[in-house]
């Protein structure tokens, strides 16, 4: 019953989009297309494989998906709801090309670093129905896409306001110039690994670009996207409580706040840096000096 606990969470957000007249159908669309997404794709080979990296595909295509529903489903104004689904679809299918490249190449036959973690957890947790608590972990990820992941699109999209604000210009620059940030951490990544391995080098510590003022650059960028898609939903939020109950249109302003909060929480702790840093340092002597002089998440200058 523990297990089920945390996701009770993603079901109460879920909820609040059934129980809005404007996102109702887009969330119940949302929730069957996740369902199906994460049942095929993540869900069944997790349980044959014990494997979570199914969820690096299943979760990018997840936030396609809800792309496409805003933008066929979306009664907003047309230009907004374009924006908003060109930022997930754009997002999700960088991120699911890779994800799928990877499962051609085999990379997803061992279990990547960030899920071994979670293995590490459940030991020192003393969990004793992994079976169950994998399928839980990766739920938790489908259900995130059902609800809370969907809230900025279907907010913008339900919008119908003809004309485009300062503030969703901002918001959608900065989300737009986030997803360069991180694409430019990982370009830098990939040519690091690449020119590390030329030399024999293959336990050096990328310390170069963006990985100089934070050791996850990317991950930071990422977060900054999803922040640039709350500002972008500011504004559309006056048509929400024009159209919603006041309670029920707090609720959903407090869970499109919480989208920052559960993307930090999880590119921080839950799969994203601490889980790479605990066998980064095993593996690369030198880390534990790159840590002590390097930001872990936001930016800043080389300390020392």
């Amino acid at each position: 019953m523990k297990k089920f606990i945390q996701l009770l969470p993603f079901f109460v957000g879920w909820a609040l989009l059934i129980a809005s007249p404007n996102f109702r159908a887009l969330g119940a669309v949302n929730g069957f297309v996740q369902l199906m997404l994460f049942t095929f794709v993540v869900c069944i080979p997790a349980w044959r494989t014990e494997r979570m990296s199914y969820v690096d595909i299943g979760w990018p295509w997840g936030l396609v998906a809800i792309g496409v529903i805003a933008l066929v489903m979306g009664q907003g104004d047309s230009l907004r709801v374009a924006m908003v689904a060109g930022l997930y679809i754009f997002m999700g299918g960088r991120m699911g090309i890779f994800a799928v490249k990877l499962w051609h190449v085999g990379a997803l036959q061992r279990e990547l670093p960030r899920y071994q973690y979670q293995t590490v957890r459940w030991e020192r947790a003393g969990e004793t129905h992994v079976p169950l608590a994998r399928q839980v972990e990766v739920l938790s990820q489908g259900l995130a896409n059902a609800s809370y992941l969907s809230f900025p699109a279907f907010i913008i999209a339900a919008n119908p306001s003809p004309s485009i604000s300062t503030v969703e210009f901002l918001g959608f620059g900065l989300a737009a110039a986030a997803f360069v940030f991180e694409s430019v951490a990982d370009i830098q990544k990939v040519g690091f690994i690449a020119r590390a391995k030329a030399k024999g080098e293959r336990r050096s510590v990328c310390n170069e670009g963006l990985w100089r003022y934070t050791r996850h650059p990317n991950y930071f960028g990422e977060w900054m996207v999803w922040n640039g898609l709350i500002v972008m939903a500011l504004p559309s939020l006056v048509h929400l409580f024009k159209t919603e109950g006041v309670i029920l249109a707090v609720l959903l302003t407090v869970g499109l706040g919480f989208v920052s909060r559960l993307l930090y929480f999880t590119l921080v702790y839950g799969t994203g840096a601490k889980p790479s840093e605990y066998y980064s340092v095993q593996k690369r002597p030198e880390y534990a000096n790159y840590q002590q002089t390097t930001n872990i998440f936001f930016p800043g200058p080389p300390r020392g």
